[in-house]
């Protein structure tokens, strides 16, 4: 059985991720390394626990959150959809049953909001997570050559997603120094990724809400 553990130690997977990150950073992108990798697989599959999703599907929602943006290594453009392809030879190739694969490269594949849509549990998991990672220590550029992303980024103090099972409400709760950029530069540039969330939330039988330093805003 593939396991998550040998997905993050597999040494193709790694290349990619590698090649990808170093690829974007060259273009001006955020950090979409191992931490992207990690975390987004982390909150994907905690998020499908908590609602009570069984261990193994769990699981593969780990593996899809570490390897979602291998496509980067491709190009950025359409990463989602080579990433999928990429996926599915690398874990075919690790005897992974063919149900499994299909399912992980149909998150994949639904990941990124040109072309994303909730279509199963593991996309809307992948979904929330990949886009709540919201952070400073995203950013590789230098103030003086910030975009308004890279702003936006650096402007997040802390981020954090949570469920209440009891309320079915899926929250992203952020905190960002006003003085480094306004409340409505979020959404100028994050707009279309919250609608997201709210349809993957839905898809999980959620509401979803951001909530910025404490005030509601969606």
């Amino acid at each position: 059985m593939v396991t998550y553990d040998s997905i993050r130690h597999n040494e193709e997977i790694r290349a990619l991720i590698e090649a990808g990150n170093e690829a974007l950073g060259v273009i001006g992108y955020t950090d979409h390394g191992y931490a992207h990798a990690g975390l987004t697989a982390t909150v994907a599959g905690e998020l499908l626990e908590t609602l009570e999703y069984d261990p193994r599907t769990c699981e593969l929602a780990r593996i899809a959150g570490f390897i979602h943006d291998i496509g980067n290594a491709i190009n950025r453009s359409n990463h989602a959809l080579s990433g999928a392809l990429l996926a599915h030879t690398i874990l075919r190739g690790m005897d992974m049953d063919i149900r499994e694969v299909t399912a992980i490269i149909t998150a994949i594949g639904n990941h990124d909001e040109g072309t994303a849509a909730p279509v199963t549990p593991l996309s809307a998991a992948l979904i929330l997570a990949d886009k709540s990672d919201v952070r400073r220590s995203r950013v590789r550029t230098t103030e003086h050559d910030f975009d308004i992303h890279d702003r936006v980024n650096y402007a997040v103090l802390k981020s954090s997603l949570s469920v209440d099972k009891e309320k079915k409400i899926i929250s992203l709760r952020i905190q960002i120094d006003t003085s480094i950029t306004a409340v409505m530069d979020y959404f100028e540039i994050f707009l279309t990724r919250m609608i997201l969330c709210r349809s993957a939330a839905s898809y999980l039988g959620l509401d979803f809400e951001l909530m910025i330093n404490e005030t509601r805003m969606l």
